[in-house]
């Protein structure tokens, strides 16, 4: 069972670094990927609806307006929690690095977007989406925090649900208000996906370390 479960993971991470990079070598050389010119007619029709303004408003909570502050008082929070340095500034500076990481990308694909949206943080090149990539990171390391520091696994597991439920909203958000293409948002929560798994390890690892040697 473990060993199948193993395989799935492989198989997943496999398609996604594909895809991924298939859509980021398309969109750089100007080609539209399939999956982009069959779901346009979507975020055309749900324009100027109830959906669209709720959407609107999910938006903000992956804007830099939001996420800032949010990042400033959560490091304190588990600076708190745990008694050290080390997740708050895992969380910050993870958060801070996927920010500039994603920027990285973009000005190497140097993708259009759909459409241009000042107030919504929507400027600039579109590959990958900067909400769907930071929001992985920073609601996924608040999610494993927290999580983290309960016992029981009812808890846990509403915890890990509403966060990743939260990343979906706000990643999908972008597309809905049509400031990015449905590409640009799968390929920021799989390479967002990415960072966080490499910063929780890196939590781990330092953690590790440095447990020993206050014993």
């Amino acid at each position: 069972m473990r060993r199948s479960m193993m395989y799935l993971y492989a198989t997943v991470f496999f398609i996604g670094v594909v895809l991924t990079l298939l859509w980021g070598y398309k969109v750089a050389n100007q080609t539209m990927p399939y999956i982009d010119q069959w779901t346009r007619d979507v975020v055309e029709r749900l324009d100027d609806t109830a959906i669209y303004t709720a959407f609107r408003w999910i938006t903000e909570l992956g804007s830099s307006s939001f996420t800032i502050p949010f990042v400033l008082v959560m490091a304190f929070v588990f600076w708190w929690m745990y008694r050290s340095i080390i997740p708050a500034l895992i969380f910050s500076l993870g958060t801070l690095s996927t920010h500039y990481f994603n920027i990285v990308i973009k000005h190497l694909v140097e993708r259009d977007r759909p459409s241009v949206l000042v107030a919504a943080n929507a400027e600039g090149h579109s590959f990958p989406s900067g909400h769907a990539m930071i929001s992985m990171v920073c609601y996924g390391l608040v999610a494993y925090f927290l999580s983290n520091r309960l016992k029981q696994k009812t808890k846990k597991w509403l915890i890990q649900v509403f966060f990743a439920g939260l990343i979906l909203l706000i990643g999908m958000s972008r597309y809905i208000i049509n400031v990015h293409y449905l590409t640009d948002v799968l390929a920021g929560f799989f390479i967002g996906f990415l960072c966080l798994i490499g910063l929780v390890y890196l939590y781990q690892l330092t953690s590790r370390q440095i447990s020993p040697s206050r014993g």
